[in-house]
């Protein structure tokens, strides 16, 4: 089921009234990342004001998820003995069945039941899992033959999956938090999951099968037939399509399209219907009627259409959505809730994702990272979300009479803020962020030299980068003494000026977007500006910064900032093909993870902690970025970028940060950095390949880290952006643009030749009606041609999404290779040291972006 923005708080408000002291407390599963931790503190804020209970379950991984839903959910069934209750995922689930993960319903019972758990997902990945979606509700397998199946869901207060204001939470079920795409873009894929729901069972090897079936239907065999050909005693749980198979070893999978669970009753009727015709003669009304085999051929082909449009939606690739701190945030304004604390916690989730790639393309470069101050993570709808958060910051931050000319003549000049306006001041307020890196607690050249914006536009990584950054700062009138000091020291009136040289001298370089254009500050809109905040003379943070100071403890660690740190990790299990060992790896993968979850959950507190605990932690941030411009580096200037058929790969696996980047986090950051560099190097090349309407350059990149605790290597695929080529992908879709055409061309010739030959003989008739006839059969013709030109609706975006997910889980399919997907990126895996080469050799004849 999914519940409509418009009614966001609906649930909400029913578990507000239905709560009593007996009740039991909510279950919050959280993933390992800023978006959901920020979503957490909003929620938990809410529970907490309203007197309900609650209790907060970090998860690692599909592992973990699975072990969360054995030992902590399953109990919460009124089957099993519980009273029932609500499990909210945060950042979880969001792409497999969480049905079948959390082992919420049992596949041999005709009716599921959820024993009164009511799971609320709210995940920002896509694609849906449709069953989550247009499914999961109590009683779904309840015979659809014996009333109308849309009135008895419209009854329950669900219509086709639609969660309506009559819904009531009785029986408990799987919501999905709609953040408006279901509603505007799955139309098609709602119709074909309940025309396929609402299918007889039938095998599409029914083609090969229906000969033998006449044979024996003149040999006057009386086995009963089924729909697929199959006698019905034959097991019907063998081998599915890969399509439905989707799954990696630790237990997700990705459903494609729904599966009904046989009934006694609706099976018989099909037999019935299917049953293989007597050798009695037919009278003449049932010789009108179509055969078996024509019913089956039809109903094979509405099949076969309706299971295209699921695949194409699974196959797309992943991407994002509306970030689920923005989304938990609007619950907590249509409860009348929301306040400064709770709008800072949505702007640092939403600030956070464009840290980690993660773009309406999946973890990628982002498509619009040209664009001036804070890029969106998701162009258009990014920056309506984030004017929004604009609207809502002058809102409920409204300013001083007594200060509002200082406030003002700070705006227009553009002046980075850098300190509270008063001992109390706790506002938030808009600023022209340039895309520097931790400036506030870092010198400028150090800022410069670490952000991932400029480093790889500047080739930092080379003695004529570094002396570009040098000549940069010379144009702006900033000596090497100025710029070496920390920003909050350097002399007053360079920190006025900054940002008008930026201006001036930054496109000489190439750097078109390092700030907010001259244009946004005027107006009320103020597009491209950041966000920051204070807490009196204790500190000045801006959005991104916390962003990068929370994702640097959930990936190193809380008290890791020296180089040593990987010393004094809790020790790993070795990996390998045992099914113990892998559970002991993922049992102790979580151990350690668990006190950096809590460091950063408590580094988001609304108390005045709070920035105390981030100030503390910003050692670790700056020497992650320390560590990926180093390693970065090393790569690009050692040449150790190699270029496969489909993508770039590049091992890391020496260097003093080498542990490091065993994290999947962190890798991600380095991944980034290094394609966000190649693909300036191919731009300035003029290595670009047209694609839709547009050029793009670059190629996806495969990055590996090993860990040699462990003996394997933490593997992450980066695409997605307007900015990456799959060349294999390219040469497949020319291939079947190919076939169609000499097929467009066949069907047209074959038109044209039977249109002759009716020409010819009726040219005696001389009647008007060939020519009428031929008009309609070109009007055919040249519809089906515009509708064989027709783009995909999501194609006009030109979007090269992130297929590394789907590419890893075919190769696991088709080879030997020893490999664990557990995280909630599909794009990251682990893989035996010994099985890499193989490994990447069979990925590299796979379309890893389309």
């Amino acid at each position: 089921m999914y519940l409509p923005r418009q009614l966001i708080s609906h649930l909400y408000l029913q578990l507000l009234r239905s709560h009593h002291p007996l009740s039991p407390p909510v279950l919050i599963l959280v993933a390992l990342e800023p978006d959901a931790l920020c979503a957490c503190r909003i929620l938990t804020s809410l529970l907490k004001r309203d007197y309900i209970p609650h209790k907060i379950q970090p998860v690692a991984g599909y592992g973990d998820l699975a072990r969360a839903g054995e030992e902590l959910v399953r109990p919460m069934q009124t089957t099993n003995g519980g009273s029932g209750g609500v499990v909210v995922c945060l950042g979880v689930g969001g792409l497999v069945d969480l049905g079948e993960i959390l082992a919420l319903s049992n596949p041999e019972d005709e009716v599921e039941d959820m024993g009164g758990v009511e799971i609320w997902v709210f995940d920002a990945r896509r694609p849906w899992n449709l069953g989550n979606v247009f499914g999961g509700q109590a009683g779904m397998g309840q015979e659809m033959a014996e009333i109308d199946a849309n009135a008895r869901r419209r009854g329950r207060g669900v219509d086709k999956g639609c969660i309506t204001p009559a819904y009531t939470s009785k029986n408990g079920g799987i919501v999905v938090y709609d953040d408006g795409d279901i509603e505007e873009e799955l139309r098609n894929e709602r119709e074909a999951y309940y025309a396929l729901l609402e299918m007889p069972d039938v095998d599409d090897d029914d083609d090969a099968s229906d000969d033998d079936a006449e044979d024996d239907a003149h040999t006057g065999s009386k086995k009963r037939k089924s729909w697929s050909g199959r006698e019905d005693d034959e097991d019907s749980d063998g081998d599915e399509p890969p399509h439905q198979r989707r799954r990696s070893n630790s237990g997700s999978s990705i459903a494609s399209s729904p599966t009904r669970r046989r009934k006694t009753g609706l099976n018989s009727s099909n037999s019935s219907r299917s049953a293989t015709p007597t050798t009695d003669s037919p009278s003449p009304e049932e010789t009108k009627q179509p055969s078996a085999r024509t019913l089956k051929k039809r109903l094979l082909n509405l099949k076969r259409r309706h299971d295209s449009v699921l695949q194409n939606y699974y196959s797309s690739g992943t991407s994002y959505s509306e970030p689920i701190s923005s989304l938990i945030y609007s619950l907590a304004s249509e409860l009348g809730r929301d306040d400064n604390d709770l709008l800072w916690l949505a702007i640092v989730g939403v600030s956070s994702l464009e840290l980690s790639g993660r773009t309406m393309t999946g973890v990628g470069i982002s498509n619009t990272s040209e664009s001036g101050g804070s890029a969106g993570w998701g162009g258009q709808r990014g920056e309506h979300i984030r004017q929004i958060l604009r609207d809502e910051v002058h809102r409920l931050n409204p300013p001083d009479p007594l200060e509002r000319d200082r406030d003002i003549r700070g705006e227009i000049n553009g002046v980075i803020p850098t300190t509270a306006r008063s001992p109390t001041d706790t506002s938030i307020r808009l600023s022209p962020e340039p895309r520097f890196l931790l400036v506030r607690h870092w010198s400028l050249y150090e800022s410069m030299l670490h952000s991932p914006y400029l480093a790889p536009r500047l080739h930092v990584w080379t003695e004529n980068g570094r002396k570009r950054l040098h000549k940069l700062l010379a144009k702006m009138g900033i000596s090497l003494t100025q710029c070496h000091q920390y920003y909050t020291h350097m002399d007053m009136e360079l920190k006025r000026v900054l940002r008008s040289r930026l201006l001036k001298y930054a496109p000489m370089y190439g750097l078109d977007g390092l700030v907010p254009a001259e244009g946004a500050g005027s107006a009320s809109a103020r597009e491209g500006w950041g966000f920051v905040r204070c807490w009196g003379w204790k500190a000045c943070l801006s959005a991104t910064d916390v962003g990068v100071i929370v994702g640097a403890m959930l990936e190193v660690g809380p008290h890791e900032a020296s180089p040593s740190w990987d010393s004094r990790r809790l020790p790993r299990a070795r990996g390998n093909d045992d099914t113990e060992s892998g559970v002991a790896s993922a049992e102790s993968d979580l151990t350690s993870l668990l006190p950096r979850f809590w460091s950063a959950y408590d580094a988001l507190s609304l108390t005045s902690e709070s920035p105390t605990l981030l100030l503390e932690s910003l050692p670790l941030a700056q020497h992650l970025h320390r560590a990926i411009l180093r390693t970065g580096t090393s790569l690009l200037s050692k040449h150790q970028i190699r270029h496969l058929r489909a993508f770039r790969i590049a091992v890391v696996k020496d260097g003093p940060d080498v542990k490091l980047f065993t994290n999947p986090g962190a890798l991600t950051k380095l991944a980034l950095w290094i394609a966000e560099a190649i693909r300036v190097q191919e731009k300035e090349r003029g290595d670009s390949v047209k694609i839709g309407r547009k050029r793009a350059a670059g190629t996806p990149l495969v990055l590996a880290g090993l860990d040699e605790d462990r003996d394997l290597y933490v593997v992450v695929g980066t695409g997605g952006g307007g900015g990456v080529v799959d060349f294999a992908a390219m040469s497949k879709r020319r291939d079947e643009r190919k076939k169609k055409k000499e097929a467009k061309d066949k069907k047209q010739k074959e038109k044209a030749d039977r249109r002759s030959k009716r020409a010819a003989e009726r040219a005696e008739k001389e009647d008007g009606s060939d020519a009428e006839e031929e008009e309609s059969e070109e009007s055919e013709s040249s519809s089906e041609s515009e509708s064989e030109d027709e783009e995909d609706p999501r194609g006009k975006k030109h979007l090269l999404r992130n297929r590394f997910g789907i590419a890893f889980q075919e190769v696991v399919q088709e080879t030997n290779a020893r490999v664990r997907i557990d995280s909630f990126e599909h794009c990251v895996v682990e893989v035996q040291k010994d099985d890499l080469g193989g490994f990447l050799e069979a990925l590299s004849f796979r379309s890893v972006v389309g």
